[in-house]
């Protein structure tokens, strides 16, 4: 188990998705492959654009609320700071 927070996005500027999970990898191959009729199905949100691993579930789970709760601003200047082109960042996690 690897407790990890993502931000999956539509395409750059597009539409976020922030989502917690323990099985990084699974988790976003299931989005990218619409195992999961959700909103990442409906609205096309498959690349990984950022993600942060943590040490327990909880801790995943309370970044989680908290990046839910900011400005859009603010998760686009996360995902620049870090991901400035935007790239999808799943052949990195496999």
């Amino acid at each position: 188990m690897q407790p990890a927070v993502t931000i999956l996005a539509s395409k750059r500027n597009g539409t976020l998705y922030i989502g917690v999970t323990s099985n990084l990898v699974k988790r976003v191959w299931e989005h990218k492959n619409n195992i999961i009729a959700d909103f990442t199905k409906r609205y096309n949100v498959h690349q990984l654009v950022w993600y942060e691993i943590h040490a327990t579930m909880e801790a995943a789970i309370q970044r989680e609320k908290q990046l839910k709760n900011w400005k859009r601003k603010w998760k686009l200047d996360l995902i620049e700071k870090v991901n400035p082109a935007w790239q999808d960042l799943y052949g990195q996690i496999v």
